[in-house]
């Protein structure tokens, strides 16, 4: 293995950790509601577990309220049921129709509640970003142990791989930064 494969694999196994975290955003809530809060409630569609976004129409419609169409309107109450089963924190409302989703509002603790989780998701990317960045720094000591390697180049590895290391660590800040603002904003 050569320097620029290992610089290669630090790249793109901490482009892999922030993807993660904006994985792990997705499922906060911020002071808009988004369709995400149902994206992982499945309904029971003629005996399939269906992810509702594949049974009906999915729209934030304003701030706080989501829209739900069923494609099939015998699916109305099952999609009630699937929702209540879910605990998403809000009761659906079934006009015979489509459901509605009215979320309240965010109190100041909410916010603070998902800004502080937000934080933790940020930390946790870090910790992974450091992890692959102790596998890159070992695969270079090892290349240096078994004389592919020079001492200087062995240096150098090191302080490229820290660079990268420390890119990838600035943009999970600007990533928290960024979702720990939206979260706040009112």
């Amino acid at each position: 293995m050569e320097l620029n494969e290992i610089y290669d694999y630090a790249r793109d196994h901490m482009q892999k950790s922030l993807e993660v975290l904006k994985k792990d955003f997705n499922t906060l809530r911020t002071g808009r509601v988004t369709t995400s809060v149902v994206e992982n409630i499945k309904v029971d569609y003629y005996g399939a577990p269906t992810p509702l976004n594949q049974a009906a129409s999915v729209v934030a419609t304003d701030a706080t309220t989501i829209v739900i169409s069923p494609w099939d309107k015998s699916l109305l109450s099952e999609i009630e049921r699937a929702i209540q089963e879910a605990n998403i924190g809000v009761n659906p409302n079934n006009d015979g129709e489509q459901i509605k989703l009215f979320f309240p509002p965010m109190t100041v603790e909410q916010r603070k509640e998902e800004s502080k989780k937000a934080k933790q998701f940020g930390e946790k990317a870090k910790i992974a970003i450091r992890n692959v960045r102790r596998d890159a720094n070992d695969k270079i000591k090892k290349l240096f142990k078994d004389k592919v390697i020079t001492e200087d180049e062995e240096k150098k590895a090191l302080e490229e791989v820290q660079k990268i290391t420390d890119e990838f660590v600035k943009k999970v800040d600007e990533l928290v930064k960024a979702k720990e603002q939206e979260i706040m904003k009112v």
